[in-house]
């Protein structure tokens, strides 16, 4: 009951903190029956659990550090939703060995048939790709099956655009499952090479589903190599699967052939500067502006008008909680890899009071109607958030018209160059294609 309850209380959480895009077919190995071990990368803190455990559609033993069980109201979630706490030296935890009742007990899950979730990395960090694996994911599904659980490895991949800004995109891709039959042996974790094999394969289904970059400074090479691709191939740019496919031959191009990647490098983020100077995409430099296309924009906008008091309403009303995680994280400073924690931490805590504190100041001030604020709130936090985030787009749409409206040599200048740069690019990915394809 306890985990039910709490699962849709996170998804509804994590639903309006971040866009999920979830990639699931064609496997459908989120909802697999039996005994399955859920593999993720950890960039993001608990947000990261925080995701499969809403998007796996069965109960789940999550695998979590010790030293979050002894936190005031997370250990006791932890310990509702049956975690089972890692040991680890870094931590300060103490006995490493208590490890081992750990292991025996998640060794016991999978022969019972249920589902375990581990991030193999043993930590959360913010570093541009995937960190070594620790072993004892393999140990487990190898002793497991040496007890006669069919195991299998389902790797989930977790791609953030910008893992602690709210409403940005996380993208969740699940690859192809791992039958452990196919590195099992009779000695279960005691053979070493099996062990090792295993973690290997993990650590390759991994980095198949994430966006692994050896710098964080071609993240916006990336990005914009990605777009101006996308531009010339008439499609939407920020495809997750392009990105890595153009991370891959990034990296292939830099290894073979300095010269070149060195020249286009200059040149993609010559204009990446450029664009970010008027604060324009790659794409928008496409846009046509007819008149009918501005006056059905106008009209639609005007339309938007009849919400704005209720709107307005809503900012007043979550002034307050919209701020303080905010300000939480500015007074902490916790590492990269924790804010969205703290922000989804703070905001699972403060939403249940805030919204208990409008309905009895509602009681207080109107009586018994004023008790129609239990199912008002709710709405109106929803309604506000969803027009903040129209609005935001209206006015940039709105901005970049008027800029190339009035500045249309600069538009066509623009489109020139990000056109010369995307046929060179094109060549590139035609050329690398094959071997990046072949990567994948």
């Amino acid at each position: 009951m306890f985990y039910r309850a709490f699962r849709f209380v996170m998804s509804l959480l994590l639903r309006n903190f971040f866009r999920i895009e979830a990639v699931i077919d064609p496997t459908q190995a989120l909802s697999a029956k039996g005994p399955v071990i859920f593999v993720g990368n950890h960039p993001n803190g608990l947000v990261d659990p925080g995701l499969l455990f809403v998007l796996v559609d069965r109960h789940v033993t999550f695998l979590a550090k010790a030293p979050l069980f002894r936190m005031p109201v997370l250990g006791w979630i932890l310990k509702g939703l049956d975690a089972l706490p890692v040991f680890r030296k870094q931590d300060g935890a103490g006995d490493t060995t208590k490890n081992d009742s750990t292991l025996t007990a998640s060794v016991d899950a999978l022969v019972k048939s249920r589902a375990i979730t581990i991030f193999p990395e043993g930590k959360s960090h913010s570093e541009p790709q995937l960190a070594e694996l620790k072993t004892g994911c393999a140990r487990i599904a190898l002793d497991a099956f040496a007890k006669g659980a069919p195991v299998r490895i389902v790797p989930v991949g977790i791609t953030y655009a910008d893992k602690n800004r709210f409403k940005s995109l996380v993208h969740v891709e699940v690859g192809a499952a791992l039958e452990v039959s196919s590195f099992a042996t009779a000695e279960g974790s005691k053979d070493a090479e099996a062990v090792r094999t295993l973690t290997d394969a993990i650590a390759g289904a991994l980095q198949a589903i994430t966006l692994n970059l050896e710098q964080w400074e071609d993240l916006p090479l990336v990005e914009t190599a990605e777009a101006l691709y996308a531009l010339k191939q008439g499609d939407q740019a920020g495809d997750v699967e392009r990105q890595k496919a153009f991370a891959r031959g990034l990296s292939l191009l830099r290894a073979e052939q300095p010269d070149r990647f060195d020249a286009l490098k200059h040149e993609v983020v010559a204009f990446r500067r450029r664009l970010d100077l008027v604060q324009v995409r790659p794409a928008e430099l496409t846009f046509q502006y007819r008149p009918a296309t501005v006056a059905r924009f106008v009209l639609r906008n005007l339309v938007w008008l009849l919400g704005l008091p209720v709107f307005l309403v809503g900012m007043v009303v979550f002034f307050v909680p919209y701020w303080i995680p905010i300000g939480l994280v500015v007074a902490t400073k916790p590492e990269k890899d924790t804010e969205s924690t703290v922000k989804v931490l703070t905001l699972l805590l403060l939403a249940p009071f805030w919204w208990a504190l409008v309905v009895v100041l509602s009681w207080l001030q109107w009586g018994p109607v004023g008790l129609a604020s239990l199912a008002v709130v709710p709405a109106l936090a929803l309604f506000t958030r969803w027009y903040l985030e129209r609005r935001a787009a209206a006015f940039r749409d709105a901005r970049v018209f008027f800029l190339f409206f009035s500045r249309q040599r600069l538009k066509a200048r623009l489109l020139a160059e990000g056109a010369s740069l995307a046929q060179a690019i094109d060549a590139v990915a035609e050329e690398l294609r094959p071997r990046v394809t072949s990567q994948a």
